[in-house]
């Protein structure tokens, strides 16, 4: 196959890929908001996404705080300016590093994780046998997982907001010698309601990408084990490159309005 010819077919496939995405995406919005509505499954899932990912959340942005306040202060203190970590840890973390950090663990962990278990189900024939015996795939399988994540992300963001700030206290104590009280008055004197809502906002944008493309990917699994494995693999790269691709997008967004 000569150049052209791959160029080509790669090219047909990724529009293919993200033709296939959008028809999900839209067919999906419609049953979320529609009965019946699968509590009982959503509850499961969101036990399965979101409460187990939490510990690896917080620790992420713990040790991310711990370390913008170390670069910070170093970086600060040839301008006299240690004194201003706190505004900086406190408006990167709630406006950009909580947000899309948590969000590519989520989506490496998750998606990947919903990619392979839909995967192994459309492989072995299992979807298959809930479309003949008259249920929708969409609403048992899709549905569930989305709207764990679209709960359960911005929990998540929210916690690693609080754990990532308090990783910049725990340097900017035992550092340079600011106190507690003083950090967070720093941290609260420029950040506002906007701040805080324009990362949270973002989260839901990218629990939807990373719902979908995890479940677009393992319903459409081909090849037995070896196609769930790329399939996994494949949700891991595709997730990431939304995530920051959207979070661009977004930003340029919110800092307009």
């Amino acid at each position: 196959m000569d150049l052209a010819s791959r160029f080509y077919d790669l090219t047909w496939r990724r529009v293919r890929h993200l033709g296939g995405v959008t028809s999900l995406a839209l067919a999906t919005l419609g049953r979320m908001v529609t009965p019946p509505f699968q509590g009982r499954e959503g509850l499961r899932q969101f036990e399965a996404l979101v409460v187990d990912s939490w510990k690896l959340a917080a620790t992420i942005a713990f040790f991310t705080g711990m370390v913008m306040a170390l670069q910070t202060a170093y970086a600060l203190a040839a301008f006299g300016a240690k004194l201003y970590v706190g505004e900086v840890v406190g408006l990167s973390m709630v406006r950009e590093l909580a947000p899309v950090l948590t969000a590519l663990m989520v989506g490496g962990r998750v998606g990947a994780g919903i990619a392979a278990e839909l995967g192994t189900m459309t492989v072995s024939e299992q979807v298959d046998a809930m479309r003949s015996l008259g249920a929708d795939p969409l609403r048992k399988l899709v549905v569930p997982r989305l709207w764990a994540l679209l709960v359960g992300l911005p929990l998540l963001v929210v916690l690693a907001n609080v754990t990532g700030i308090l990783g910049g206290m725990v340097i900017s104590t035992w550092e340079l010698n600011i106190t507690p009280g003083f950090y967070f008055a720093h941290v609260m004197r420029l950040m506002d309601y906007g701040d805080f809502f324009s990362g949270l906002g973002k989260t839901f944008f990218f629990a939807f990408a990373i719902g979908i493309i995890a479940c677009y990917n393992g319903l459409s699994t081909q090849g037995g084990a070896g196609g769930v494995g790329r399939a996994a693999t494949e949700t891991v790269v595709a997730v990431a490159i939304s995530v920051l691709v959207l979070d661009f997008f977004l930003t340029k967004l919110f800092l307009s309005l």
